[in-house]
C-alpha cells in the first residue's frame, strides 16, 4: 500500500472530458470519505466545450476532528497534489504542463485511450499528439505512474469510465480506505450499480496487475479497418478476384499491400470495374519505376491514386451514412440497449456546386455559366437544416442518393474529379523519368487534397498553391526537398499566411 500520511490533507485533482463522469467520481470521492469519518470538500473549474478543456475537479480530504471544521483549498496548487486522475492520456499531459503531478509526491492514474481533441482532429495533417512521449514524460515527472485502457475496460462492462478510475484508484492504495469502502460507496449511489461494480472491478484488477504498458509500448488509436468491397452479383465479385490476381502479377511486390488496400477502397467507392481502373493507371506508372529506388513511387502512388478516386461527393456521403454499419456503430456510441429507440439527426448544409455536381455532366456545366439560376438554386438548397434520418422519408431520399454510384461516372462530379487526375498523373509521368524524387513528392502532394464541400474548396487551394512552385523547382537539384517543405508547411498552415511565406522563398531561390 502506499497510502498517504493522515498528518494533512489529501489533495485529488481529476481531469474529466464531458460526459464522462467526472463529477460523479468526485461525488463518489467525497461521499467515500465521508463514510470513513473524513471531512472532504470539492471544486471545480470547467473547460471548454466539444473537448478543447476538460473540466478540473478538486478535493481536499482530512479526517474529522469533532469540534473542528477545517479550512481546505478551492485550488490546487503545483507541488502539493497527491493524486491526479486523468480520463484521457492527454488529460495526463496537461496536468503535468500545469504543474500539478510532482516526482517526489504525486500518484498518476490515467486512461492510456486517446480522446482526439479539436486540434488534432482540424489539422491539416496528422496532427495527433505523440503518446509516446506523453507517456514517457508521466514516467519520470511522478512518483508513481498508472496506466491503463480504463475507457475499454468501462465499455467491455457496460458502464463509464468514471467507475474504472474509480476501481484504479482503489487498486493503486494511494487513499487509506479499503476497496470495500469504495464498493460500498458505488452502491450507495443506487444507479447503474451493476455495471459500475463490474467495471470498478476491472479497473482495479488492472492495477493489481501492473502499473501499465512498459516503457516502449505506447497507447494509439485504433485504426479504421479497411473497408470491404460491397456485395453484388457473382459476375461482380469475380471481377474483384481478378483485380486481386493482377496485382501479384502486374505491380511490383513492394507496393502489393499497399495496392491490394487501395482496390478495396476504390471497388467499396464504384465497382470492379473501376478497381481494375485504378490497377491499369497504377501499372502504367509502375512502368516508370524501378527497384534501385525501391519503387516508392508505385507504392505512394498505390496510396494516393486510391485517395483520389475515392473522393468524398454527396453519393459517397449518403451511402456512409445509409449503411448499417454505421447505425450500429452509432448504437454502439450511445450504448443503447436493444429495447430502445435511436433518433439520429443530420445536418446538411449543400452548396450549388454540390447539386450541379450531381447533374448529368452537360446539364451541370449549362446551370453553372447561369449566374441567375445558380443563384436561385442557392436560395433553395443552400440552407443549413437539420433532418431525421432514422424515419423513412430522409432515409429514403439519402438512400436514392447512394443509388446514383451506378451513374457516377456520367456526372459533372466525377468529370471534374477525372481531370484533376489526369492533370496529376500527366505530371509524374512527366517527371519520373528525369525527377524522380520530385515525382514522388508530386504524388504525396495529393494528401493535401481532402474532405468535402468547403473544406474540400479549401484543400484543392493549397494543393493548386503547392504546385504552382513546380516550375521553379523542376530544374533544381533540391527542388523535391522544397517541394516537400511546402507540402507540410501547409498541412500544419491553416491559414495559409505561412505557406505564402514559403511560397515567396522558393520564389527568390
Amino acid at each position: 500500500m502506499n497510502a498517504i500520511s493522515r498528518e494533512r490533507p489529501i489533495t485529488v485533482a481529476i481531469l474529466a472530458i464531458g460526459g464522462q463522469g467526472g463529477g460523479v467520481l468526485t461525488d463518489w470521492l467525497i461521499a467515500l470519505a465521508e463514510r470513513n469519518d473524513w471531512y472532504a470538500q470539492a471544486t471545480s473549474v470547467a473547460g471548454v466545450a466539444q473537448r478543447t478543456g476538460a473540466t478540473i475537479y478538486y478535493l481536499e480530504m482530512v479526517p474529522a476532528v469533532p469540534g473542528r471544521t477545517p479550512v481546505l483549498s478551492m485550488m490546487p496548487s503545483p507541488g502539493d497534489v497527491d493524486v491526479v486522475i486523468a480520463s484521457e492520456l492527454m488529460e495526463a499531459g496537461r496536468a503535468i504542463q500545469r504543474g500539478l503531478v510532482s516526482p517526489d509526491r504525486t500518484t498518476l492514474i490515467a486512461s492510456s485511450h486517446r480522446a482526439l481533441g479539436i486540434l488534432e482532429k482540424t489539422a491539416p495533417g496528422d496532427g495527433i499528439a505523440n503518446s509516446a512521449r506523453v507517456m514517457a514524460i508521466a514516467r519520470a515527472k511522478a512518483r508513481r505512474f498508472i496506466a491503463h485502457d480504463l475507457q475499454r475496460l468501462a465499455e467491455q462492462n457496460g458502464s463509464v469510465i468514471s467507475a474504472s478510475l474509480f476501481g484504479a484508484l482503489a487498486g493503486s492504495g494511494a487513499l487509506p480506505f479499503p476497496r470495500e469502502s469504495f464498493e460500498e460507496t458505488v452502491r450507495a449511489g443506487g444507479k447503474g450499480v451493476g455495471p459500475s461494480l463490474a467495471a470498478f472491478a476491472a479497473g482495479a484488477e488492472a492495477v493489481a496487475l501492473g502499473d501499465g504498458a512498459p516503457p516502449e509500448a505506447a497507447p494509439s488509436v485504433a485504426a479504421k479497418p479497411d473497408p470491404a468491397p460491397l456485395g453484388g452479383s457473382a459476375r461482380e465479385r469475380a471481377a474483384y478476384a481478378l483485380a486481386l490476381g493482377r496485382i501479384a502479377t502486374e505491380l511490383p511486390a513492394a507496393a502489393a499491400e499497399m495496392a491490394r488496400t487501395g482496390l478495396r477502397h476504390v471497388v467499396d467507392f464504384q465497382d470492379a470495374a473501376y478497381g481494375h481502373l485504378y490497377l491499369d493507371r497504377l501499372r502504367g506508372l509502375a512502368a516508370s519505376d524501378g527497384a534501385a529506388h525501391g519503387f516508392a513511387l508505385t507504392r505512394e502512388a498505390a496510396k494516393y491514386l486510391a485517395k483520389a478516386m475515392a473522393y468524398d461527393d454527396v453519393i459517397r456521403v449518403a451511402d456512409l451514412k445509409t449503411r448499417a454499419a454505421r447505425f450500429e456503430r452509432v448504437r454502439k456510441e450511445a450504448r443503447a440497449t436493444d429495447g430502445q429507440v435511436i433518433h439520429v439527426t443530420e445536418f446538411m448544409h449543400p452548396r450549388v456546386e454540390e447539386i450541379c455536381g450531381t447533374m448529368p455532366a452537360g446539364l451541370g456545366r449549362a446551370i453553372e455559366r447561369r449566374p441567375g439560376l445558380t443563384r436561385a438554386i442557392d436560395r433553395v438548397f443552400n440552407k443549413g437544416r437539420r433532418v431525421r434520418t432514422d424515419g423513412v422519408l430522409w432515409f429514403m431520399a439519402l438512400y436514392g442518393l447512394a443509388g446514383m454510384r451506378r451513374w457516377r461516372r456520367s456526372l459533372l462530379r466525377h468529370q471534374v474529379e477525372e481531370a484533376h487526375l489526369g492533370d496529376w498523373l500527366a505530371t509524374v509521368r512527366r517527371l519520373a523519368l528525369a525527377q524522380y524524387d520530385l515525382a514522388v513528392e508530386v504524388v504525396r502532394c495529393q494528401r493535401l487534397i481532402k474532405g468535402y464541400s468547403d473544406t474540400r474548396v479549401r484543400a484543392e487551394s493549397k494543393y493548386g498553391r503547392v504546385l504552382s512552385a513546380l516550375p521553379l523547382l523542376e530544374h533544381r537539384p533540391d527542388g523535391a526537398d522544397w517541394l516537400r517543405r511546402l507540402r507540410e508547411t501547409a498541412l500544419k498552415d491553416e491559414a495559409g499566411k505561412e505557406l505564402d511565406s514559403a511560397l515567396k522563398t522558393v520564389a527568390s531561390l
